[in-house]
């Protein structure tokens, strides 16, 4: 990407319906999806928020939201909807967030088109596709991640500020990607723009991510990479093009070979962030 483009966030708001009041959702309930469309067969996360009455629930609103939602998965190209997995919980997740969200993880074999639908929610629910392995040139779990020479402090390579976290840089800028993903330990990178990301998430997940590194004490490499090359936000950094992302932001997990064992795309929170990484 380049130019002025904005990156997609993936959040798409699913259609109407009644909802059982025995749930404890509003009447109107709606699913707004907070995952970018690119998941591929296998292991899935997908995390939804809730709006009601036009606007998103948030957690200072004068809405209720539960602390924990429970789903069906559905597929629905195949001339009729058939339930594939059900009785799939996702815990709230709030922490630093002004809006929660709910993520829901399954495996799911086989690509197509599904429908994520909410005990209690609407009937048509949240449609996704889901991909072959190879159709999707971001990293997913099981592909290594691409050797490439991030920003750091002794060598912007173009991107100015390397770093818009106020009122300082983090310090998940000492070491390239390339350098981390030779250490032999687990990496964990993050492509995010705490000055522009629209979901709001960019800065609580960079700040979750600052935390773990700290509790970590060196066990675990940590590297992070802005999106834009500039402050104004009108080129694309390098790091959107060799992680072939439209979207933002994302924190990619590896083994110590390198292999992503771990993505968490869009919104993420700190317990989520703490429990992939000990």
């Amino acid at each position: 990407m380049g130019g002025s483009a904005t990156l997609a966030l993936g959040s798409v708001l699913a259609a109407c319906g009644r909802a059982g009041s025995s749930t404890g959702l509003p009447d109107d309930v709606q699913i707004v999806q907070r995952f970018p469309q690119n998941l591929v067969v296998g292991k899935v996360r997908i995390p939804i928020s809730l709006a009601s009455n036009g606007g998103l629930l948030t957690v200072d609103g004068g809405v209720a939201t539960p602390s924990e939602l429970s789903a069906r998965i559905v597929r629905i190209d195949g001339g009729s909807d058939d339930v594939i997995l059900e009785d799939l919980l996702a815990p709230k997740h709030d922490a630093g967030l002004a809006t929660p969200y709910w993520p829901f993880r399954a495996t799911i074999t086989e690509p197509g088109f599904y429908r994520l639908v909410l005990d209690g929610g609407p009937d048509d629910g949240a449609a996704f596709q889901v991909f072959p392995r190879g159709d999707i040139a971001v990293p997913g779990i099981g592909d290594p991640l691409p050797l490439f020479d991030t920003p750091t402090l002794d060598d912007a390579r173009g991107v100015s500020p390397i770093c818009t976290r106020q009122p300082d840089p983090c310090p998940m800028h000492e070491i390239t990607l390339r350098e981390a993903l030779t250490l032999g330990t687990p990496v964990a990178f993050l492509v995010g723009t705490p000055a522009h990301c629209a979901t709001g998430t960019c800065s609580p997940a960079l700040e979750a991510l600052i935390s773990a590194r700290d509790r970590t004490g060196g066990s675990t490499a940590f590297i992070h990479a802005e999106v834009y090359a500039d402050m104004d936000a009108t080129q694309t950094a390098p790091a959107v093009t060799a992680m072939a992302m439209n979207y933002e932001p994302a924190l990619f997990i590896t083994n110590d070979n390198g292999v992503v064992v771990e993505r968490l795309d869009a919104v993420f929170d700190a317990v989520e962030v703490q429990s992939l990484i000990s």
